[in-house]
């Protein structure tokens, strides 16, 4: 059993910067998939970044330049560092793997 719990969420404005972390207890973290994800007001929930099993990180076409997922697997941490933030990126933000998901942390449009 894995458990995920995601900190860091906040208030933002235009051009300002967040990082968002992943706490995973309970399982073996190295050598999972990691998965940042998140839902807008109104929207469907929508993949955002991962890092596979070797740590080869991918993004979101809407995220890629602005977004860094990093791991540091003797802290069992998940990171999500976000830079030039948007209106648009108002979301709950979950971390994810393999069957598991966080309860998720809130970033709002100050």
């Amino acid at each position: 059993h894995v458990q995920l719990v995601e900190s860091g969420g906040g208030s933002i404005q235009a051009g300002g910067s967040l990082r968002l972390s992943c706490s995973a207890s309970g399982s073996t973290y190295s050598g999972r998939c990691m998965g940042w994800f998140r839902r807008a007001p109104g929207k469907e929930r929508e993949g955002v970044a991962s890092v596979d099993h070797d740590g080869t990180p991918a993004y979101a076409e809407n995220t890629k330049g602005r977004f860094t997922i990093s791991q540091d697997n003797a802290k069992n941490t998940l990171y999500l560092q976000m830079n030039s933030l948007k209106s648009e990126d108002t979301a709950l933000y979950y971390c994810a793997t393999v069957n598991y998901w966080g309860q998720g942390t809130q970033v709002t449009d100050s």
